[in-house]
């Protein structure tokens, strides 16, 4: 089968006319190294009539020429490109789709005998004022004149699409015409241009202080019909541009310095982002609602086991649990902020521990089980796998997204009723995956938990069937922060060694050791003062005083908490004394039993294990 090239549509192009689908042949490719970014190639292409060097390949593109699908010979229909002008007045065209209508194989050859095209080639010659002969060019050969061959005159069908994605010659409030290009054309040759795109994300105002000075930044993430990027203002540009911008409105933006993208920061799919200078224009577009919200790139929750540590990635899942809000300082600055976990589960059954931070943590509400979906959250590999939702992260509650339909329906009838497996309890800490990995006490003993080089963490229900009350209190420093036994110095004071002070009083601290059994084995648990408190149902204080004063009313206390059953999360070890190693478990956290979701559990075990059978 013969295909006919587009001839003239190269000169077309290049002289900025309408051109449609131009069919055309490829000569050569070259690689253009770009760094830490994806190779650029830059393509040789002919028309019949002239050969262009001026084309690129969208990195989208690249597979074409990696899979040896787009090489010389081979003809191509281009069904959208760009015209980018670069500073020194130099056109590139880029290409963003192409199909390869014939193999090089079946080609075999360069059709025609193209010419190099030069700047004002196969453009009719004006006539000079006042010379109406010279209205009509001379033809010699059927060419007409003027150095080189000229291209026959291309004609694009009515239905043409133009050189950028979004509308031709938008027009700002004040009425003047700009040229818009789509965000997938950018790139750092161009000086002017201007795009037109919703804020998706936008980031608060981050001070910093070092060496080299102090200063302020924020960020926000742009979306088109093309692509996405990453814009980010400094110092007097993010006091201007902080207050104008609005999450989820679409504006004009105008101008800005274009660099290559730092990818440890962002999971924006773009190579370069955009810093706003004192030329950067920003105009609210108020007829562009077509344009797309935030564009999400999802990760299966299994997948994130595979993924290096510091990932940039995009989950979506089931709030599966949450848990309370707290505050930790952070070091560097001092400051407190608050902090949450939540559990995510998707269709693959396994859970992951997303951190929440400032606002959003206080902010979240996980009562209903909603849908979440988290872009640019960054993997940890504390306890095994887990999430932590960055400044420049984006979170959608309940997102309006057919991914999003599709898990709720999942979740509502079948995914409650699974027994999640928690990619956050690997080698977690005490926080990872809370109330997750559960376990029967004869499930951790045979599958060795506690034998590695780290803690392992596990959830049981189990029920107290004895409490060891001797040595179960100690007299402990009364600084807030220390803990350490005292002595008794016998004159009314008490010495802390770790303080190096004598105070005279003290605090009671609780170290409670008591054997938990479930319906197949028992395990010996060290509780400390909040867990110990919960299961007595008192606090250290007043059982000290207890058992100072009312020895009775003390052992009452300690009947009373026998045979309750409850849910612990337990921290194994093992640990070497004496020469002697075995393994210790201690309560992380104890609450009532949860039947309802007990319940579920059950019923998830009962009906693998009739499945296996």
């Amino acid at each position: 089968m013969s295909v006919r090239l587009s001839e003239g549509a190269i000169a077309a192009i290049m002289q900025g006319e309408e051109v449609n689908k131009p069919v055309l042949q490829v000569i050569n490719t070259r690689v253009i190294a770009t760094g830490t970014g994806p190779p650029r190639y830059r393509v040789l292409m002919s028309d019949g009539v002239y050969t262009l060097s001026s084309f690129m390949l969208a990195t989208q593109l690249n597979p074409l020429v990696e899979e040896e699908r787009l090489a010389a010979w081979c003809v191509c229909q281009v069904n959208r490109f760009i015209v980018n002008s670069l500073k020194d007045g130099r056109k590139v065209v880029i290409l963003m789709d192409v199909n390869v209508l014939q193999a090089a194989a079946q080609v075999g050859g360069p059709i025609g005998n193209p010419q190099p095209y030069n700047e004002g080639q196969g453009q009719r010659s004006a006539a000079p004022a006042g010379n109406p002969a010279a209205s009509k060019p001379q033809q010699q050969n059927g060419n007409l004149s003027g150095a080189g061959p000229a291209a026959p005159k291309y004609h694009a069908p009515s239905n043409q699409f133009g050189k950028a994605s979004a509308p031709s010659a938008p027009k700002t409030p004040g009425g003047s015409q700009i040229k818009v290009v789509p965000i997938a054309s950018l790139n750092p040759y161009q000086s002017k241009w201007t795009i037109c795109a919703r804020v998706t994300q936008k980031g608060q105002i981050r001070t910093w202080s070092n060496s080299r000075g102090e200063g302020k930044l924020f960020s926000i993430e742009l979306v088109d019909e093309s692509g996405e990027i990453r814009a980010t203002a400094f110092n007097d540009q993010a006091d201007k541009f902080f207050p104008l911008i609005e999450l989820n409105k679409v504006y004009y933006f105008t101008k800005g310095n274009l660099k290559t993208a730092n990818k440890q920061y962002t999971a924006v799919k773009n190579d370069y982002e955009i810093t706003f200078t004192n030329e950067t224009s920003v105009v609210p577009c108020d007829g562009a609602q077509h344009l797309p919200s935030v564009q999400f790139d999802f990760v299966s929750i299994s997948d994130l086991e595979n993924k290096p540590k510091d990932s940039i990635v995009d989950v979506i899942g089931i709030c599966k649990s949450y848990e309370d809000v707290t505050k930790i300082t952070v070091k560097s600055n001092n400051r407190e902020v608050s902090k949450r976990n939540v559990h995510l589960m998707d269709t693959s059954g396994k859970l992951v521990t997303a951190t929440l931070w400032g606002n959003e943590a206080e902010q979240f509400d996980g009562s209903r089980q909603p849908v979440i979906a988290i872009k640019g959250a960054r993997v940890s590999d504390f306890g095994g796998r887990s999430l932590s939702v960055l400044s420049s992260s984006t979170v959608v509650i309940n997102p309006d997204s057919p991914e999003a339909f599709k898990l709720r329906g999942w979740f509502d009838s079948e995914g409650q009723l699974l027994e999640c497996a928690s990619i956050s309890d690997v080698r977690g800490g005490p926080g990872a995956g809370a109330n997750t990995n559960w376990k029967t006490l004869f499930e951790a003993k045979s599958e060795n938990l506690g034998q590695g080089d780290k803690a392992d963490y596990f959830s049981c229900v189990g029920t107290i069937v004895h409490l060891r009350k001797e040595n179960c209190m100690y007299q402990a420093c009364p600084s807030q922060d220390c803990n350490k036994k005292v002595i008794d110095q016998q004159n009314g004071l008490y010495r802390c060694e770790k303080c190096d002070r004598e105070f005279p009083n003290f605090k009671y601290r609780l170290m409670l050791l008591v054997t938990i059994a479930d319906c197949l084995e028992y395990q010996w648990v060290t509780c400390f003062q909040d867990t110990a408190e919960f299961i007595l149902g008192q606090n250290a204080a007043f059982l000290g005083e207890l058992k100072e004063k009312n020895e009775q009313a003390f052992e009452e206390v300690f009947q009373n908490a026998n045979f309750n059953t409850y849910e612990f999360r337990i921290r194994v070890k093992l640990e070497t004394y004496n020469d002697e190693s075995r393994i210790k478990a201690t309560a992380m956290d104890v609450k009532p039993v949860n039947y309802r979701e007990y319940s579920k559990r059950l019923i998830a075990n009962i009906r693998r294990n009739a499945q296996l059978g």
